[in-house]
C-alpha cells in the first residue's frame, strides 16, 4: 500500500482532488466532525479545560469558533485534545485498507503534526489565492478572523510545496484535475 498525502492551504481544493483519484480516502476534517458530534470522552476533556465555550454535547461548530476567537491559544488547546483521537481513528482507516494499492491521506496539519512518513507520496495542491478567497467567502461559517489563526498553525505554503513529489494545478474545474490525476497515478504505478 502507498499512502498518498494531500497538501495545500485552507480552501485550495484538496478534499476535491482527494476524491478524485478513486482510492480509499481519510479525510480529517469529517473525521473532527465526528469526533465533535459523537464522542463524549473528547466533549468532556474540552469542557474541563474549556468550560464556557464547551457547554453541552453534542459540539456545534459555533462552540469551536467562539473558542477560537476568544482566544487563540485555545485552538492549540483543542489540537491537544482531538488530534490524537484523529490519529487513532487513521491508523484504523490504514489497517482495514491495508491491502489497497493505494490509500489517501486529507489531512490539513499533515507536515505540522509530523503524521507523514518518509516514504508518503506527497502532492501539493497550487490553486489561484483570489478564487480560494472568493469559494472560501461563500461558506457558512466563513470568518476572516478565524481564517488567519488557522493559517498561523500552519506551515507557509511554499514549504509545503517544496516537501511534495507532485504539484497539482487546481483551477477548480474537474476534467484538468483528472488529467493530472491520472498521470501522477501511471508514474506511480510503474514505480
Amino acid at each position: 500500500m502507498k499512502r498518498i498525502g494531500i497538501l495545500g492551504g485552507i480552501g485550495s481544493g484538496k478534499s476535491f482532488i482527494a476524491n478524485i483519484f478513486g482510492y480509499p480516502v481519510f479525510n480529517a476534517d469529517l473525521e473532527v466532525g465526528k469526533i465533535y458530534s459523537q464522542n463524549k470522552k473528547i466533549f468532556k476533556k474540552l469542557n474541563k479545560i474549556l468550560p464556557n465555550c464547551f457547554p453541552k454535547f453534542p459540539i456545534k461548530k459555533d462552540f469551536i469558533i467562539k473558542a477560537i476567537l476568544l482566544d487563540k491559544r485555545n485552538l492549540k488547546k483543542i489540537i491537544l485534545i482531538v488530534h490524537p483521537e484523529i490519529k487513532k481513528k487513521m491508523n484504523l482507516f490504514l489497517k482495514k485498507n491495508k491491502k489497497k494499492r493505494f490509500v489517501i491521506l486529507d489531512i490539513p496539519l499533515m507536515l505540522e503534526n509530523k503524521i507523514y512518513k518518509k516514504n508518503d507520496i506527497l502532492i501539493f495542491i497550487e490553486s489561484n489565492k483570489r478564487e480560494i478567497l472568493k469559494r472560501l467567502k461563500t461558506r457558512k461559517n466563513y470568518n476572516a478572523k478565524l481564517y488567519k489563526n488557522f493559517k498561523k498553525i500552519q506551515l507557509p505554503l511554499h514549504q509545503k510545496k517544496r516537501k511534495a513529489n507532485y504539484i497539482i494545478k487546481n483551477n477548480f474545474l474537474k476534467k484538468p484535475v483528472k488529467v493530472q490525476v491520472k498521470n501522477i497515478l501511471k508514474k506511480l504505478s510503474n514505480e
